[in-house]
C-alpha cells in the first residue's frame, strides 16, 4: 500500500551537496617554446629564400621536407609559410606549392652591378669591426653556435671555391645576426647580395685558390674562437687583420 505524502518537504541540509567537478589546475607554462620555433624557422628560411637560395618564383620544398629539414612539425612549418607570406616573400597556390615571391628590386640590381668586388670590401672595413663588438655583447649561446656550424660550412668545403663562398657568406651574415642589431643585420643582407653579382663571381674564381681558403678558415677559426671567448680587443684585430687581408688579395688579382 502506496504510503501517503505528508505535505511536507523533506529536510536535506544534512545531505551533502553534489559539488561541482573541480577544475583540474593549469599547466604550468614552458615558456613561448613554440612561438619562439616558428619565430626561428622563419628567421632562418627567410634568410635563406633573401640570400638567393630559393630564387623567384622557385618552388620550395614540400611541408614534409622541410619539417624534416628544420627538426620541426610540420604544423609549425604551415605556421612559418603564413609568416612569409603575409611578409610577402612567398605565395601558397593550393595543389600545387609554395612559391618564392620576394626578388631583388631594380635599385637593388642597379648597385650590385655598379659596385666592385673592392668597393663592397672597403664597407666591411668599415661596419665588421664594429659588428664584432656588437656580436662579443649581445651574442647569446644559440648565436654562436649558428656562427660555429658557419665556421664548420667554411672548413669543409674541401677547397671547392663555390662551397667556401657559401661558407664564408653564412658565416659573416651569422656574425651580423650575433650583433642582434636588425639595422646591421639589414645591411648586410644588402652586401650579401652585392657578393651574389656575377662582377664577384668572376673575381671569385681567381681569388679563391686553395691556399687562400686554408688561410681565410685558420682566420674564421680564430675569429671566432675571439668572439666565443668574449675577447674584444682580440677579434676587432682579427677582422681587421682578415678584411686588410682581403683588400690585399683583391688588389693583386685585380
Amino acid at each position: 500500500m502506496r504510503e501517503e505524502s505528508t505535505g511536507v518537504k523533506a529536510d536535506n541540509s544534512s545531505v551533502p551537496a553534489l559539488s561541482e567537478p573541480r577544475a583540474k589546475p593549469a599547466r604550468k607554462s614552458t615558456g613561448n617554446r613554440v612561438g619562439v620555433t616558428t619565430s626561428n624557422v622563419a628567421a632562418q628560411l627567410r634568410r635563406r629564400i633573401l640570400e638567393g637560395e630559393f630564387s623567384y618564383e622557385e618552388r620550395l620544398p614540400a611541408e614534409r621536407n622541410l619539417a624534416e629539414d628544420f627538426g620541426v612539425s610540420r604544423g609549425t612549418i604551415r605556421s612559418v609559410l603564413e609568416i612569409l607570406e603575409q611578409q610577402h616573400l612567398v605565395t601558397r597556390q593550393i595543389g600545387s606549392g609554395t612559391y618564392v615571391t620576394h626578388r631583388e628590386t631594380t635599385n637593388q640590381h642597379e648597385i650590385s652591378s655598379v659596385t666592385s668586388p673592392l668597393e663592397m670590401n672597403e664597407v666591411r672595413i668599415a661596419i665588421e669591426p664594429q659588428m664584432v663588438r656588437l656580436a662579443i655583447a649581445n651574442a647569446s649561446a644559440r648565436d654562436l653556435e649558428e656562427l660555429r656550424s658557419a665556421l664548420r660550412q667554411c672548413e669543409d668545403c674541401g677547397g671547392d671555391p663555390e662551397k667556401f663562398a657559401r661558407g664564408d657568406a653564412a658565416f659573416h651574415l651569422a656574425l651580423a645576426h650575433c650583433s642582434r642589431n636588425k639595422l646591421m643585420y639589414w645591411l648586410y643582407e644588402r652586401i650579401g647580395e652585392v657578393r651574389r653579382h656575377s662582377q664577384w663571381r668572376t673575381m671569385k674564381s681567381k681569388l679563391l685558390t686553395p691556399e687562400r681558403i686554408d688561410f681565410y678558415n685558420s682566420q674564421h677559426r680564430g675569429l671566432y674562437e675571439a668572439i666565443a671567448a668574449r675577447d674584444t680587443s682580440g677579434a676587432v684585430q682579427l677582422i681587421k687583420d682578415h678584411l686588410y687581408g682581403v683588400h690585399d688579395d683583391l688588389l693583386e688579382t685585380d
